[in-house]
């Protein structure tokens, strides 16, 4: 499973985007692709401010992407991440999603990457060579 975040579903969306190829790219995979109700529903804000809201869920829909569900102790692995390293509140979730179930995390922000490494985490990111196999 691969989880998306929200600068790889943005990439996706905006015509000529600098990332749109690669992020096109970590989207066509046999991998099951998912994505924290909180990746979405700021996904969906910026595509509303856009006119693009119907475009984001059709892409999702179209490729299959299946919103994630947390648990009861979501919310309190996610305060431990926050507590402990500098991530945002999304970026926890989205980190928390992926490692919670043993996924890769989609992302091209380099600091979130660079701690769900640090974790054990797989990540697909910019680099091409940086893609694992799948899982």
């Amino acid at each position: 499973m691969i989880f998306l975040d929200t600068d790889v579903v943005t990439a996706c969306m905006e015509r000529g985007h600098v990332h749109a190829n690669r992020a096109l790219e970590l989207i066509t995979t046999d991998d099951a692709l998912a994505i924290h109700p909180l990746a979405l529903a700021q996904c969906a804000v910026e595509a509303v401010d856009k006119g693009g809201e119907l475009m984001l869920h059709m892409l999702l829909e179209g490729i299959g992407v299946q919103v994630w569900s947390p648990d009861p102790r979501h919310s309190r692995r996610v305060e431990h991440l926050r507590a402990i390293t500098s991530v945002s509140l999304l970026e926890g979730c989205v980190l928390d999603a992926a490692e919670h179930e043993n996924a890769t995390l989609a992302t091209f922000n380099a600091r979130l990457a660079q701690l769900a490494r640090v974790r054990a985490c797989p990540v697909l990111t910019l680099a091409a060579d940086a893609r694992p196999a799948a899982n």
